[in-house]
């Protein structure tokens, strides 16, 4: 009967960490989808929401044969975004792997950039987001950029 009782216990502790986990990922989740359901929306307020203060934002570019990381203020990018245009910007992701430890969570995903329905680039999105008073936010990105090599 004890060991009975000690292993619903044991379930029931691993049964609370995984379920919280699980509501974690799944913001995690959400304030990256956040991102680009704004890019995708012209939504500047909504993307601006993944965002925590002063978070980073760099891409990889490649140039001559040579590999520099250029860094744009989230401030452009949010004013990019929210400026008006015709073109509908839609990064389609997959997430990759999620790791998360207490506050920390490390995202990566790939992706297809369109502008409208026709294909620009894809590449590889890198995410770190912090659990801080409004939930997960992005805290900085980094990402690669390509035309070629693109998965299916």
């Amino acid at each position: 009967m004890k060991k009975v009782v000690i292993l619903a216990l044991v379930c029931a502790f691993f049964s609370k960490t995984v379920m919280a986990q699980n509501r974690d990922e799944d913001a995690v989740k959400q304030a990256v989808n956040n991102l680009f359901l704004g890019m995708k929306n012209g939504d500047s307020t909504l993307a601006a929401s993944a965002f925590a203060t002063k978070s980073i934002l760099q891409t990889i570019v490649s140039k001559e044969g040579k590999n520099l990381v250029k860094a744009e203020p989230v401030s452009e990018f949010l004013k990019f975004i929210g400026t008006p245009h015709s073109q509908k910007y839609d990064e389609r992701i997959v997430f990759t792997k999620i790791l998360i430890d207490g506050p920390l969570a490390s995202v990566w995903t790939d992706y297809k950039f369109y502008v409208d329905e026709k294909f620009s680039h894809c590449g590889v999105n890198s995410f770190q987001l912090v659990k801080g008073d409004k939930g997960w936010q992005i805290v900085y990105i980094i990402d690669t950029r390509r035309k070629d090599q693109c998965k299916s």
